[in-house]
Formats: structure tokens, sequence, C-alpha cells
């Protein structure tokens, strides 16, 4: 229970942080596609290969409030988390973790603090970042000097001027905490060795920020605030010199409104903060993880915040490091438990050994540098659950080999509640009328997922599994699965549609939906509309199809819906892991907006307003949806 407890604080707060390659083939036929079923993907676990963790040897001791200058002149402090035997640090040097957080250190469990990994032998260094917690400065979340201060952070860590390192770094920490260990080890900091982040963010504006190009103020806002929160809290250092403290928490109140104030107004708005731009390209690791020269071992959630960027951070790692990637059913507060050592009953995990000891083990070969033999055996490059079947598939990639896009285009007649269908032949009908309803997606998934990161998860809201509601407040398309239909990877939806507004905004769920009318979420995506254009030097295509679309969100690029004109829009919808089950039907469904995850800049509210959109898919206005068939 003691564990449980400790653990609690620290995802609850971990909760409010913040190249794809698809695979080449030719694009079976539909029958084949939907008739094929796995070979290679097992559901057991991991092959043992005799590996096993190993025990606790040493207590933990703590030196609190460790002054780290910056080469700014910048003050950090940190938390030094020693082996300790008889209530002392244990003489002689250990390899250290990293851990940054902007949560404050002092919060039991907001620290990220892992008493198993001291235990066995390494030393933990955790810092705030600067502007937050007891660190001097102003918080500016990632910011480029932020960034630095991770490096300078593992150099002072491996320097052998600390009488307990012995030169070899890696880094741990979820969310921010693992967001922060990409940008430092693209800067290849000295004694650097491996990385190990749970539930990290690629690309700040599509993932969370600016997401389909309005703003996440279902997560963002709360985000802020509990840094904002947890950097006002009085130093542990205030009674030994308050002067000090009293000046940091001066500092701390001024920025929450120099930046987190002033970026949501920005946004809101309508200004610069609304598109994207430098300020979230320097923030996001998806920019400079190439550089990244460690191995690193990612965790992520197939409905967590950052759902979209977790397979391409582990694409674009593999190509150049080992790395591995564990993607499990989770939200972003459930997707750290597993790795953090927190047992959420319900919550599926990997069979074989726990994340928590895969973290170990990671350690132990990549920073302690220990030979281990049956590593690459025991633990497979890919490990995902797959939604539907309820097993977990070992792969060697993402998505996994022989996976194919075909498209499935929109057909016949389309009303609220009353659903249209898909189709591998030549779309017919329309065009179909969506209700402008700004309210639309409050009784879907989406609302557990962005609008307080999973904690929703624990009221058992209904609608967290039965998006049927929901559909009915704009379009659907049903497609009848007559065998197992498995479907992996990314996903686009181009639809062709036309309005009297200047603007507007499209949402695209892919359901599994039962027998019994039952409606699961499994992924989505968004677009605002005056937003549709595309990079096509960013933008992926596979088996004669876009299958990623890349829009690039600048002020620059946006351009208003012609009047009553169809024009081609493209939806990125976030990867997908499932199996539609025999029976089944895969529904494609269509509405207006997303509340509460996302609400639109003013401006972009003001040009929306209206009686809707039109979605046209006749033989001369095409409207598809590029699915991921695996075999």
């Amino acid at each position: 229970m003691r564990r449980v407890t400790r653990w609690t604080a620290p995802l609850a707060i971990a909760a409010l942080s913040l190249g794809t390659a698809a695979p080449v083939h030719a694009a079976p036929s539909v029958h084949t596609a939907l008739a094929a079923r796995t070979t290679t993907a097992s559901p057991t676990a991991w092959a043992p290969s005799g590996w096993t963790p190993r025990p606790a040897t040493y207590q933990v001791t703590t030196e609190k409030d460790v002054t780290l200058t910056m080469s700014d002149g910048v003050r950090l402090v940190a938390d030094v988390r020693r082996p300790a035997r008889d209530g002392r640090a244990a003489p002689g040097r250990f390899p250290v973790i990293v851990t940054m957080t902007p949560y404050n250190k002092t919060l039991p469990g907001a620290n990220m603090a892992s008493d198993r990994l001291v235990q066995r032998g390494y030393v933990q260094v955790i810092v705030d970042v600067r502007g937050t917690g007891g660190s001097h400065g102003k918080w500016e979340a990632f910011s480029a000097r932020e960034q630095r201060d991770g490096a300078e952070v593992v150099e002072w860590a491996a320097s052998r001027e600390r009488p307990w390192s012995d030169g070899r770094v890696g880094m741990v920490g979820a969310s921010y905490g693992g967001i922060n260990q990409l940008f430092t080890a693209a800067q290849r900091p000295k004694g650097l060795k491996a990385l190990f982040p749970v539930v990290p963010m690629g690309d700040a504006y599509r993932d969370v920020i600016g997401t389909g190009g309005q703003l996440g103020l279902g997560f963002v806002p709360m985000w802020l605030a509990a840094v904002a929160l947890t950097s006002v809290l009085p130093p542990t250092y205030s009674g030994a010199d308050p002067a000090r403290a009293a000046e940091v928490l001066r500092e701390h109140f001024g920025n929450i409104g120099d930046f987190q104030i002033a970026m949501l107004l920005e946004a809101l708005t309508g200004g610069e903060r609304a598109f994207d731009g430098p300020f979230y390209r320097t923030r996001s690791p998806l920019e400079v993880v190439d550089k990244v020269n460690v191995p690193t071992f990612v965790v992520g959630g197939e409905f967590d915040i950052f759902q979209r960027s977790e397979p391409m951070l582990y694409q674009r790692l593999a190509r150049r490091v080992p790395a591995r990637f564990v993607y499990g059913p989770w939200y972003h507060i459930d997707g750290a438990s597993p790795a953090l050592g927190v047992t959420i009953p319900g919550t599926p995990v990997p069979p074989g050994p726990s994340l928590q000891d895969l973290m170990l083990r990671w350690f132990d070969r990549y920073v302690r540098e220990i030979p281990d033999p049956g590593l690459d055996k025991d633990v497979p490059p890919v490990t995902y659950f797959e939604n539907g079947s309820g097993r977990w598939v070992k792969t060697a990639q993402w998505p996994p080999a022989g996976t194919r896009y075909q498209a499935f285009r929109l057909s016949g007649r389309a009303v609220p509640g009353r659903p249209g269908s898909l189709t591998t032949g030549q779309g017919t009908g329309g065009p179909d009328h969506v209700p402008w309803n700004p309210f639309a997606g409050l009784c879907s998934r989406s609302t557990i997922q962005w609008a307080g990161a999973g904690f929703l998860k624990y009221l058992g809201l209904s609608c967290e599994h039965d998006n049927s509601q929901n559909d009915d407040l704009g379009v659907a398309y049903d497609l009848p699965v007559r065998a197992p239909l498995r479907l992996t990877g990314p996903i686009n939806a181009h639809l062709v549609v036309s309005s009297a507004a200047r603007d507007g905004q499209l949402t695209v769920r892919v359901e599994d939906v039962a027998p019994d009318g039952k409606a699961t979420q499994l992924t989505s995506g968004w677009q605002v509309l005056s937003l549709r254009a595309l990079d096509d030097a960013r933008t992926v295509q596979r088996d004669g199809l876009i299958v990623q679309p890349y829009h690039p969100y600048t002020k620059a690029s946006a351009k208003a819906m012609p009047r009553h004109t169809p024009v081609a829009v493209d939806v990125e919808v976030f990867p997908i892991a499932a199996e539609i089950k025999p029976g089944h039907r895969l529904r494609v469904s269509i509405q207006t907006a997303d509340f509460p995850h996302l609400f639109p800049p003013l401006p972009q509210l003001g040009d929306s307003i209206g009686k809707g959109l039109k979605i046209w898919h006749d033989p001369s206005h095409p409207s598809w949806v590029a699915l991921p068939v695996s075999p």
C-alpha cells in the first residue's frame, strides 16, 4: 500500500505535462486484407532467458537542496538520493540517474523518485527545472535555455568532482520528465548513456497545444495551473535561508502572468501562439530527435495526450540507436503507472517482466554496461496492445510488417442517427449535412482522454466506452465486418467539404460498433478548415494514398473556405491498434467540434458559426479514409 500511495501524487502531477515511416507495400485486394490473420504476432509473454532483477542491497538517503549553478548564473536546486547502509551514504562511486521536473521535487511522488533504482546501486539526482520548485530563474516550458540546463545537469552529475558519481548517467521520468530527456540527449552531453522516457511528447503544437488547429483548452490551462501552483509552494530551504526563498517566490509569482497567462490570452485571441511557428518548433522533440545517440526505451499510450508522436519518436530513434517501444491501452495518467511501479486495478500491462523491471534491466545494460545477451530475445523492438482482441502483440517494427493502406470510400446517404456506408468501390450519394454543434464531443472518449488526461476514467462515465449518443450529433459511415479486420498505424480521412461559413472544424472518430450498437472510440483526429493547406515535403504517402498529412498550421497558410464550394480537406487521425471482430461494424463518425477537448481561438469561432458543413462523396467528389490494414 505504501508504494501505491507514494505514486498517486506523481502520476497526478505527471499527467499535467506537456519522419514517421509507414511500411511501403503493394496494396492487396480488400478481400485478402480483411480475411488475413497474423501468424507472427503472439499474445504470449516475452521469451525467458533466465534474467531476473537484482535484489535490493541498499537503503536510501537524501541530500536536499544541493545548488547547481548554470552557465548563465541561474541557480537550480536538486535532491541527491544515494545508496545507503545503516542510514548513511554508502562509500564509493555509482552510476547516476537524472530526473528533471517542473512539479516541485519536494512533493512526494511529483519528483518521480525511484527507491527501486537507488536500492540497487544508482544515485538519483532530481532537479527542479528553472523557475519552478526551489530553483531560480524564469520558467518558459522547454525553452532553449531550459534545454541547455538539461545537458549541464547531466555533465555536472557525470563529473569526477561528484564523489558519488562514476561518470555514467541515465535519465528517467514521465511526461515532462520524459520530454526533457530527449532535448537533453540531443545535445550529447558527456557521460549520458541511456534514456527511459515514459509518455513523452513529440510535437508541442500538433500533439496537445493546437491539435488540428484549435486550442487544447481541455488540458493546457490545467497543466499551466499545475506548474504555477507547485512553483509557489515555499522551498524546503525557507527556514534556513528565508531571503533566498522569498526571492525565488517573487520570481515564480511574476512568471505566472508573464508566461502562463500571457500565453493563454495570446492564443485565445488569435495571436501568434494560436499558430505553429518557432515557439512550438523549439519545444518539439521531433525536431531534434535525430541527434539522440544513446539507447532509448519509449513507453506510450494508445489513448495518451501524446498518442500521435510516441510511435514517431520510436521510429526515428530505432533508425540510429538501440530502441524499444511499448504502446499500451493507456491514458496519460495510467500510461505512466506501469513504468513507475503503480498497480492500478484493471489496467492492462504487458506479459512478462514488469516495465519497472525492464527499466532496471535497460539501465543495467546501457548505463552500468553489464552484458545482457538475452535482452534482444526477451524484449522485442515493439510491443503493443490490440484493442478489440485484448492481446499484446510483439513485432519487429511499427506498424508491423505487411501493413498496407486501403482506401474506404464514403457512400450512401447519412443523416444524424442513420449511418451511410464505407465501401472499397466508388462512392455514391451525398452531399450529407453535418449540423454545427459546438458541444459535440462532450459525451465521447475524447473528454476522458484530453480533459484531465485520463482522470475522468475513475468516474466510470458511460461515454468513455460508448460514443453512440455523440455520433448522433453528426453523421457516420459504417463498414460491416465479416472477417477479423486488424488496423495498426496512422490514418488519414480525405474529405470533400463545403460550407456557408468562412471556417469550421472536422472531428473524425474511428469506432468499433458492437452488434448491440455500442460504439467504442478507437482513435480520432481533427482539422480546422481554414488551415487545410498541406506541407507536401512532410506529408507521408504510402500505397498511392496520403496516410499522414502534415499541415503547416501557420497564420500565413490560413485560407478561408470558399462559400458553398466543395474543397478537399485531409484530417490526420491519430494512430490506431485494433481488431474489429466479425459481426461488428467499423464506423467513421464526423462532427463539427470536440468540446471540451478543443476550443477555437475567438476569431476562428466567429468565422465558424453557421448551419454546419456538407460532406461530398459522389464520383466527382470522392471522400475516403486510408486505413492501415495489418495481416
